[in-house]
Formats: structure tokens, sequence, C-alpha cells
């Protein structure tokens, strides 16, 4: 193509030069006739324009030259290395995003995403990295946390990047606007950010009306697809090449917190790979209040049961994941891995036919928005969970959720105690201040199954995703694991 170009604009300048010279003859001759002067002989040519020197055209030489070089090579470089190419210029284009207001370049970035201006990867992911959990095949145990794509925008394009899953939300029955702006700080330096959203969403009908559209296309273009192996097609989810959470939420003014979540089982099961009911975030009033074991339970049931009356294919209904926040006591994680553990008698027996299903239903994840509210130990203040250094940057003063790096350690810990108090037998998604493979692999060793990111993506753009994907591919060979299996809960043991 490049080579076409090229010589498209050469020939483009010559032809430029001809109309140039035949013009001016014409304007000659017409000058001549004008006067009424007659000519026995051919009028004079005219003046020759001198040429260009010879530095320039030597510089146009080597400027086509390289014109056509660089399309020659660039038609016979493979995927592989320009799909690396486009996703590491991401990383010219993702510092200008730092100039914008947080929420203004958060809504570009999900606009990008929407409309394909984002890399898409064609490179597959490491063999080591692929794993089932739930019977749903993942293509690496990466995911981008709720909270990003609030609205199910760009579920196509976040996939497409090359995450093992994304998950969407948290969507509210009813449409909200969230909490007053500003509600979003960044504390770059410390790798952070601290929010105080409030469940901004579109609502449940705008949402379903996105995911509807996109399965359908996804059916589409797999039943009119002849060159899929049986194979390739039931790799991934709903969504596509990718598996896709949906993550509910709580209206702030509802009463009926159940009633809440029911309504988004009845709406959006039917589109998901996963469902999680949200009870972690510290910005809706009364919601953490759901995490006692009895509350817990009576919630889960009524959810697990409205989902389990619905009509479903051989495939069965989605998992039913609960997330819940760190800044829990020993306690308080005690009653909800009993709980756990408890729920899956229960909804084996009461609920579901499948029954496979209903323990793997309740996954609990390791949320990483930690509330400002946590008492944890010494180095933190009741009112503000910023702890050093991050208490000493001015933005820390803000009320809200952080998260980000400054959380990892914190969060990994009790992902352990969740992990040992469940006694390995439910799936664990972990987050929190995970940037790199390394903090991944901790993660996976640790206890988590799956492992979730935002903020890190927030800072380091698409360039970050192949990245951690190769650094996790290359812990576990470093250690000696042959599958991903092996090292979940290594730590633990």
């Amino acid at each position: 193509m490049a080579t076409r170009v090229a010589l498209k604009f050469m020939r483009e300048c010559s032809l430029f030069g001809k109309v140039k010279f035949n013009d001016n003859s014409r304007h000659y001759f017409c000058t001549a006739a004008s006067n009424g002067t007659a000519h026995t002989h051919p009028p004079p040519f005219p003046k020759k324009v001198p040429h260009f020197s010879k530095k320039g055209r030597l510089f146009t030489g080597a400027a086509i030259g390289l014109l056509i070089g660089g399309g020659a090579y660039a038609s016979t470089v493979d995927e592989a290395t320009f799909c690396g190419w486009l996703f590491s210029a991401t990383k010219l284009v993702n510092p200008f995003f730092a100039f914008l207001d947080p929420e203004v370049a958060h809504r570009l970035a999900v606009s990008a995403a929407a409309r394909g201006w984002v890399p898409i990867e064609k490179r597959p992911d490491p063999p080591i990295l692929e794993l089932e959990v739930w019977g749903r095949r993942f293509s690496n145990p990466i995911g981008l946390s709720a909270g990003f794509d609030k609205n199910a925008e760009a579920v196509e394009g976040l996939l497409g990047l090359g995450f093992g899953f994304v998950e969407v939300g948290s969507v509210t029955p009813v449409p909200q606007e969230g909490n007053p702006k500003p509600r979003i700080f960044r504390l770059r330096k410390e790798g952070a950010i601290i929010n105080r959203c409030g469940f901004n969403s579109e609502g449940i009908v705008a949402v379903a009306k996105r995911l509807g559209a996109q399965h359908g296309k996804r059916k589409l273009e797999t039943s009119s697809s002849s060159s899929l192996t049986e194979e390739e097609v039931v790799h991934g989810g709903k969504a596509g090449p990718g598996i896709l959470g949906v993550n509910l939420g709580k209206n702030k003014t509802s009463e009926d917190a159940a009633a809440d979540y029911v309504q988004g089982v009845h709406t959006l099961s039917q589109y998901a790979d996963y469902l999680v009911i949200n009870i972690s975030s510290p910005n809706t009033p009364g919601l953490r209040q759901l995490q006692g074991r009895k509350q817990l339970k009576d919630l889960v049931k009524k959810v697990q049961a409205a989902r389990d009356e619905m009509q479903w294919g051989e495939e069965g209904p989605p998992p039913l994941l609960v997330k819940i926040a760190p800044d829990l006591s020993k306690q308080d994680l005690e009653d909800i891995a009993a709980v756990a553990l408890a729920l899956r008698v229960d909804g084996l027996v009461s609920f579901s036919l499948f029954t496979i299903v209903p323990l793997t239903i309740l996954l609990l994840t390791i949320y990483d928005d930690i509330s400002v509210t946590w008492l944890l130990n010494d180095h933190i203040k009741h009112n503000h969970s910023k702890t050093d250094p991050v208490s000493k940057n001015p933005v820390a003063a803000e009320t809200g959720g952080l998260s980000g790096k400054p959380l990892f350690n914190l969060s990994t810990n009790i992902l352990k105690d969740m992990y040992i108090l469940t006694k390995g037998r439910i799936p664990l998604i972990g987050c929190g201040g995970v940037s790199s493979g390394e903090d991944a692999y901790k993660k996976i060793r640790a206890g988590a199954t799956l492992v979730q990111l935002y903020t890190a993506f927030a800072y380091g753009g698409p360039a970050l995703i192949p990245m951690i994907k190769a650094e996790l591919a290359e812990c576990l060979e470093r250690d000696g694991y042959k599958s991903i299996y092996e090292a979940i809960g290594a730590d633990c043991r």
C-alpha cells in the first residue's frame, strides 16, 4: 500500500510539472496572438525552470525510498509484532490524560474503547495462564474491575484489549446521578485514587439494551461463522472471546436491598457469565450493614432463589458472586466465610438442579476500595483510611474510598485469611493495588483464582495488560509451575 502511495505521489509530481509547462506555453501563444504579431518560426522555448539542487534531489529520493521501504517492511511484519507496536504507542497518548479532570479523562477513555479507538490484542495468551472456573474458560486470569465501564458502553473494546474478563457496573435498578462532583481524586505519586462516586448509573434498562444488542450480535456471528471449530466457539462467554461479569448495585433511596438485587438478576442475568452482589461500597448508606452473618445469609438466599426460578438452558444459570470490603474485623470475615460454606448445602438442596453451581455461585471478591471508617490497626485513623505516605498528601483529606498501590499488602493479607477460612473451596477474586505481573502472582499465591485491576489501568493504560500477562507467565515458569492452578493458594499451605 505504501508503495502504491509513493508511486502515485511521483506521478502526480510529474503531471504537475507538465501541466505547469503547458500552461506557460499556452499563455505565451495567447499573448502573441493578442498583439497581432505573426510568427514565421516557432516561438522561443520558455526559459527552463532550474532543477532542484543535488541535495534536494537526494533528500526527495531518500524520502520516497523510506516511504516505499517502510511500507514494504510493514507489509511483511507479522501480526504479533505490529500488535505490540500499537500497544506500546498508547504509552505516548496516556500521559495527556493526566492534564484532564479525572472524571473527564475517565469518560474519554470509556468513549475511546466504545468507539474502537483502542488496540485489539491479536496475540494468543500464554497457555500457562488459561484456566476454567464455573465451567467457563478464561484465556487468562487478569480482569478489569467494576467501576470503569459502569454502563456497559465499551465491553467489546475492553475485552479486545486482552483482559480475560471484564466486570461492568455497578448497575442500579433506577438511574441515579451518584454523589456531587468532584468525586474522583488522583494521588498520582502514590499510585492511588480516592473516589466517592456513589453508584452513578444509567440504570438496568439502559444496560440491558446495550448487553442485549451485543449478545444478539455475538450469537449471529457465531451461527454464521463456518471457519471456527466447535472448541473455538465455546471458548469465552456471552460477550465474545472473554468473560463478562455484571456487578449489581443498590439505589441510595431504596429501603429493600434484596429487591434491588433481585430486579438486577431478573433483567441482566441472561447476558452475564457471572453476577455480583456488591455490598462493599463505602459510598452508599447502609450497604455495609448487609455483611453481617444473618443479613448476608438472608440476602443471598433471596437473590439466589430469584435466579434459580428463571428458565435456563443447558449451561445453567450464571454464578452468583458476593463482593465484600476488606475493612472488616476478623469476626466479620469468619461470619462471611461461614455463610459461604453453609450456603453450599442450602443452595444445592433447596434452590438449584445444577449441583456444581450453588457453592461456586458465592465468590468472594476481595475488593480494593477501602472504607473511610477502617479500624484495622494503629496505622489507620478513624474516618481516614489513607495510610502513610498517602496521609501526607493533601488530597487524602477528601472523603471516599481509597484504591491502588497503598492497599496491596493489606488486601493481600485479607485475601489469604479468606482463603484459609473458606478452606480453599470457593474461588476468590483478588484485587487491590495490582500493577504488575509479580503483584498478580502474589495475589494468586495468596489464594486468588482470578485477579482484577482498575487503578493501575487508569494510570498505565492498555500497554499495562500485555505486560502483566507476560510477567505473570514468567513468574509461574520461574517457580516451576506447569499451570496456574498449581500456584493458587501456594502461600497458604
